[in-house]
């Protein structure tokens, strides 16, 4: 095994520390860091990246890595590396903001450049310091304001290793999800590098059970891989091939009928819009046979609004 170097700093086999990817300057003049922790055996093993935080706003993921860096199997792995980011966008977490301040999405800068904007900085310094070092990663997300995801796992079913993770990993619901320009994942599958995306519950609020889910699946993928003695069992999952939103058809106030991450055949109702006035009250029905993989639980909504993910297996 050989040393692990990130911005200069060695970590070697059988070491953990925390390093600094890079540092950042606010117009303050303050300087912002983000930490990076490296777990490492003696033994060889695989490296796997466990990131979140990626947008300031999403809470869930940063719980998640925060329980996983904290456990004792982790800080004593029996092979391989863990390198955890529990905040990878430490600008926007200042501010609970899913933005950069400059308006963008840290999500939409990669590869980045070294001399572009913050977002494009700290893009730039993870591909360069973190994803040639990694075998596979995990970025965790959280569904934005007021859009509450059920416990999903999100990665290419064309892409065999990506899919084999996640099944690994199994979350309530595999989806197949394509690439989407200027992100992470697909600017780490150009390097061959497979990160699975998993979503659960919405912005600045706990889901326990997201997290849960979360936890659980990070411990059956290290266990998998022989870096940790875990006793967590397989959990049944469903793989879902495609996905559409059902829209509102009327503007009015909003009452969802079904639950997250329920079943719903075609027709099926899924809650209703009613006219503040009480002249309107429309039913909504399901288009297809499917999942709820998400719910837009803000009451009052105009036409068009996307208010229900259904997931489909076909």
């Amino acid at each position: 095994m050989s040393d692990i170097k990130i911005n200069g700093n060695i970590i070697a086999p059988g070491e953990n520390k925390v390093v600094t990817l890079n540092t950042y300057e606010l117009p303050t003049k303050t300087k912002v860091e983000i930490p990076i922790h490296v777990f490492r055996s003696a033994n060889p093993g695989p490296v796997i990246l466990l990131s979140a935080g990626m947008h300031g706003d999403e809470i869930n993921g940063i719980e998640v890595v925060r329980k996983i860096i904290t456990r004792r199997e982790t800080q004593n792995l029996l092979c391989g590396t863990v390198i955890a980011i529990p905040i990878m966008n430490t600008v926007s977490f200042l501010f609970r903001s899913r933005d950069l301040p400059d308006g963008r999405d840290m999500n939409r800068c990669f590869p980045g450049t070294r001399n572009g904007s913050i977002g494009s900085r700290i893009a730039y310094d993870i591909m360069k310091e973190i994803i040639p070092l990694i075998d596979l990663g995990i970025d965790f997300h959280t569904g934005g304001a007021k859009i509450n995801n059920y416990p999903q796992l999100r990665c290419v079913f064309d892409f065999a290793e990506s899919l084999k993770i996640a099944e690994i990993f199994s979350p309530p619901l595999i989806i197949n999800s394509v690439y989407r320009d200027g992100t992470l994942r697909k600017e780490a599958s150009r390097k061959n590098k497979p990160i699975l995306v998993f979503e659960g519950g919405e912005s600045l609020r706990f889901d326990y059970q997201s997290i849960n889910e979360a936890v659980n699946g990070c411990l059956r993928v290290l266990k998998y891989y022989k870096m940790m003695d875990s006793d967590i069992p397989s959990n049944p999952f469903v793989k879902l091939n495609k996905s559409i939103w059902v829209r509102a058809k009327h503007s009015g106030l909003f009452h969802a009928s079904k639950a997250n991450g329920a079943y719903v055949n075609k027709d099926e109702s899924l809650g209703a819009i009613c006219n503040p006035y009480g002249q309107i009250e429309a039913r909504m029905a399901s288009p297809i046979d499917g999942y709820i993989i998400g719910i837009n639980n803000q009451p009052v909504v105009s036409q068009g609004d996307a208010l229900i993910h259904i997931g489909s297996e076909d």
